[in-house]
């Protein structure tokens, strides 16, 4: 596998609204302030996908972790998402919301909570407030990602 790291790009990026659109996940919001996004690039310079946080208030939500579908099934969605948690500080509580990849999340160390426990913050966001079905599970980081 190679290594990943991370390169900021702006929410205006080609790249990552195509893989976002190409993944049926929304684009809407990228370039509204306070996001933050990501290219995954290998030790080739290629590219393996894409990450993004969004900061509310003291929590963060992370959003947008997509690996281009040429590259799924070979375990590299980890590395990114590891790297773009490291973009949140340390107290900051982490929250995610997902149709389809909670037993993914699960295995990074994220735990379905109930949207009462959610902060207002976080829920204000578009991603949460119209964007994601009312159906999404939403899920905190509860350990450090393995």
């Amino acid at each position: 596998m190679n290594d990943i790291r991370l390169e900021p790009v702006p929410g205006c990026d080609a790249g990552l609204k195509q893989a976002l659109s190409i993944s049926g996940l929304p684009t809407e919001d990228l370039e509204d302030p306070g996001r933050s996004f990501f290219r995954a690039v290998t030790s080739d310079g290629g590219t393996d996908g894409y990450a993004g946080i969004e900061t509310c208030g003291d929590a963060v939500l992370l959003r947008s972790i997509v690996i281009l579908p040429e590259h799924r099934g070979r375990g590299l969605g980890k590395s990114p998402t590891k790297e773009t948690l490291k973009a949140a500080r340390e107290s900051s509580a982490v929250y995610l919301a997902t149709t389809t990849a909670a037993p993914f999340f699960e295995n990074l160390g994220f735990v379905v909570v109930e949207r009462g426990d959610v902060p207002t913050a976080v829920l204000a966001t578009r991603q949460l407030s119209g964007i994601c079905p009312a159906s999404a599970a939403i899920m905190k980081l509860s350990r450090p990602p393995i």
